[in-house]
């Protein structure tokens, strides 16, 4: 066989391919000289959790003593692993969590300048009630003729608005021509006829005419005594009026007032004499301003606001009763107040929550904290109790950092206890067999101060409790227990009670 049909052998080139894979293996592998590293095991366990209870926490899996559902692994945690520095009741993020999240923090402070809350207020423009006046008969008679017709209409002072037709100041006149005759005999006769028409508010030309004349005056004007425009007619041509009947309510414009209606918890904002700009819609562009000149102290009932007066001066008449306004009032805060994103807030009921950045530990750890709260400021809130200038809040993905706080158990905003340390999970065997030793166990738990849970399994007989360690102890459970009929591992129950039980109850062998 020559050489070319030799290589061309499938045994030799089979062979030939063995041979340098044992080479190559001893290169890499089978060298003495190469050190062999060892990666050190480190030994971790797990927390198992219910989705639905996220109070109960384990060490190994299983089934939700409450509801049966699967326990769900929470975390990984190794012994020799800790975020130095951190809350033990904080909420532990690693970074990549806390930039998939979207969670952003900011410091809380003032924010400098003068921080004040805007207040929206919705109102009216009406006349001012100073400048209204009421235009009456000081006579009885019956209305001749009547000069104003309609509402709206404009008087000015001195102006006959009516005349009336009056038996009663004809007497009166006839009484003044009398004694014009005595006046040089009686003048004081003649000086008190003339009063008493004055009384009846005719004028000294009224009178010099009745005189002049030596007539009893048919009818008689009855004159305007304010500048103004008509806003109420009460009367009509031909009606019979008596002595003080309104006839017409005139109102000087010159000057009205804007009414505001302001809720409650905003009328510790607003004080008389403060600063109001307003707007009305018949005049846009338009901006007038006045002053808080009075605060309605009594609320309306139905809408739960008070009255807010501001008094403008009308220059051209421009602003008319009726007119729509709005208003902008700055009300500003205390120097100093811290004031922080409405973002940031978690509300639950009465309670305002955050969460603190903690300063100091290794990964971001955040902690809740109860704060309170003033009264908006647009997007902001001040902070008046609870928060110190200079700590780092969470302002955006608050819901997602208390979401972890509620699976692990700890404080959040759908739970208020005190924390994790103070309301912990207890685990203890108790004696039992049915239905009704269930009920009996759980009852007798949870009737100690400190059980907020109970819940008992007759398969394992493992009574699951949640306790708070300050305000009930494992020992006063156990005897509880054993006290009413139930052997606990630390317990007997009395011969006596436990022989009162039901026949299915009887536990004991």
């Amino acid at each position: 066989m020559n050489v070319k049909e030799t290589v061309r052998n499938t045994f030799f080139r089979t062979g030939i391919t063995l041979a340098a894979g044992l080479i190559l293996g001893w290169i890499l592998f089978g060298r003495p000289d190469t050190p062999v590293q060892h990666v050190p095991h480190t030994e971790e366990t797990h927390v198992w959790t219910c989705s639905m209870h996220p109070q109960i926490r384990q060490d190994k899996p299983g089934k939700c003593p409450l509801c049966a559902m699967d326990l769900i692994p929470l975390k990984k945690a190794s012994s020799s692993s800790g975020a130095d520095g951190a809350d033990p009741d904080a909420i532990l993020l690693s970074a990549e969590a806390v930039a998939l999240a979207g969670i952003q923090t900011s410091v809380a402070g003032s924010g400098g300048g003068s921080p004040a809350r805007e207040i929206r207020l919705y109102g009216t423009i009406q006349p001012n009630e100073r400048l209204v006046h009421s235009q009456v008969s000081h006579i009885n008679g019956r209305i001749e003729e009547l000069y104003v017709n309609f509402t709206g209409e404009p008087v000015r002072s001195g102006q006959v608005i009516a005349s009336v037709y009056s038996p009663d100041l004809q007497n009166v006149q006839q009484e003044l021509l009398e004694a014009a005759k005595l006046r040089d005999v009686q003048p004081a006769l003649l000086e008190a006829a003339r009063e008493k028409l004055r009384q009846w508010k005719l004028s000294d030309g009224q009178i010099a005419l009745i005189e002049q004349s030596g007539k009893v005056l048919p009818r008689m004007d009855i004159m305007a005594n304010t500048d103004g425009i008509v806003i109420a007619k009460n009367v009509s041509q031909g009606d019979y009026v008596s002595r003080g009947s309104v006839l017409f309510s005139v109102a000087d414009l010159s000057s009205v007032w804007a009414v505001f209606e302001a809720y409650e918890m905003d009328l510790s904002c607003l004080k008389t004499g403060g600063d109001i700009t307003y707007t009305v819609q018949a005049l846009p562009g338009k901006t007038f301003s006045g002053k808080i000149t009075f605060i309605d102290p009594v609320l309306d009932r139905t809408s739960r606001t008070a009255g807010i007066r501001v008094e403008t001066a009308n220059i051209g008449g421009r602003l008319k009763p009726e007119m729509i306004a709005d208003a902008i009032v700055r009300a500003p805060l205390e120097q100093g107040r811290i004031t922080i994103p409405a973002t940031a807030v978690l509300w639950t009921g009465k309670r305002s929550i955050v969460y603190v950045k903690q300063a100091g530990s290794d990964v971001p750890a955040f902690k809740l904290r109860e704060i309170e709260l003033g009264p908006a400021l647009g997007d902001a809130y001040p902070v008046l109790s609870g928060l110190q200038e200079g700590e780092e809040i969470v302002t955006n993905g608050a819901f997602t950092v208390d979401a972890s706080a509620q699976l692990e158990g700890k404080r959040s905003m759908m739970n208020d206890e005190a924390s994790s340390a103070e309301n912990r999970h207890l685990r203890m065997t108790v004696q039992g067999l049915c239905e009704m030793c269930k009920e009996r166990i759980e009852s007798a738990a949870k009737s100690l101060n400190g059980v907020s849970s109970a819940s008992w399994d007759p398969d394992t007989r493992q009574l699951h409790l949640h306790i708070n360690p300050s305000k009930a102890t494992e020992e006063e459970i156990s005897q509880k227990l054993a006290a009413s009929g139930h052997d606990t591992d630390r317990h007997k129950a009395p011969d006596s009670t436990y022989n009162a039980l039901p026949p299915c109850c009887k536990y004991r062998e």
